[in-house]
């Protein structure tokens, strides 16, 4: 996804000449072919990070439509009382784009594991959270985000996701896209899992059940009319997302369920991050296997609720 943004970015750059770029001291590299066409507009604001949010601030209160980039435990975390005052009390259009989001560092430890910023971001008034799961959400989310015009949180994987969309989606901040049409069950995906919910959606198929798959790239605001037909036409919901359970897309479609009082009786299963800390360091992968969200793991608890359901 990484490589998606920092190439959109190049591009856009071009169209939006008020488009600037600020980093934490990482991805240099990556953004060379930005700084070769628009030198003047990329700052390496260094290991500050909340500085650095307050600068995106100021910017954009100048007319400018920053983005500020670097690890998202680091973009989120360390900066939420300028995120909360600089930015969203401002309503000001600023993107902040956390990179390695959720368990993309596994083997960095508890330091560069993001499972919270879903929940933390998202209680900010006027803050949109938006978690491509491909690098062509990636990109057409940086867009969308900019032509927003407010604060937006872009949560990004890592590096070498495989593509799940053939062609560019209609997309829309706080519109779901369709990936899979099915008449069982719906699951719900946000963020870099989709691909993990692709082959739970073939796993499924494998054992008879016919599952759609939307891809929830907006956890903040819902879709509501997606919400609404999916709550009236499916008898099982299920989320996936390496995050928190508390507080993360599981949480956000239950609260809203009850909200808007819509108390059918459907079953609604969530997948993510438990809570606590994983004290040890592992792959991605790995670290999916010990927190049971993988495609296997979640097809067969699905399938084992089916059948006692149906």
């Amino acid at each position: 996804m990484r490589n998606a943004f920092a190439k959109a970015m190049t591009t856009l750059a071009e169209e939006y000449p008020e488009l600037v770029l600020l980093s934490g001291d990482i991805g240099n590299r990556l953004f060379d072919e930005f700084k070769a066409h628009h030198a003047d507009r990329f700052y390496n604001c260094g290991v500050a990070e909340a500085n650095m949010t307050s600068v995106a601030a100021g910017l954009a209160m100048s007319g400018l439509k920053p983005v500020t980039y670097t690890i998202a435990s680091f973009n989120t975390l360390r900066c939420l009382e300028q995120i909360k005052i600089d930015v969203c009390y401002q309503k000001l259009p600023v993107i902040i784009v956390g990179v390695g989001a959720g368990l993309s560092y596994g083997e960095l430890g508890p330091t560069h594991h993001t499972c919270e910023d879903i929940s933390l971001l998202g209680s900010f008034p006027n803050m949109h959270v938006v978690c491509p799961g491909d690098a062509i959400e990636a990109r057409l989310a940086l867009r969308a985000a900019i032509e927003l015009g407010k604060p937006v949180y872009l949560r990004l994987g890592k590096k070498n996701e495989p593509l799940i969309h053939e062609h560019d989606p209609d997309f829309e901040i706080g519109k779901a896209i369709s990936i899979k049409d099915g008449r069982d069950i719906c699951l719900l995906s946000t963020g870099n899992v989709l691909p993990v919910a692709v082959e739970v959606i073939k796993d499924l198929e494998r054992k008879g059940i016919n599952a759609a798959l939307v891809s929830m790239h907006t956890v903040k605001p819902l879709d509501h009319d997606f919400l609404t037909n999916a709550l009236e036409t499916y008898k099982m919901i299920s989320t996936i997302e390496e995050h928190s359970l508390i507080g993360g897309l599981g949480d956000a479609v239950s609260r809203w369920q009850y909200e808007h009082s819509l108390l059918k009786p459907v079953e609604l299963l969530k997948f993510g991050c438990p809570d606590r800390f994983m004290n040890m360091s592992h792959t991605q992968d790995d670290a999916r296997l010990l927190w049971g969200i993988t495609a296997e793991q979640i097809s067969e608890q699905l399938f084992e609720k089916w059948q006692t359901q149906c």
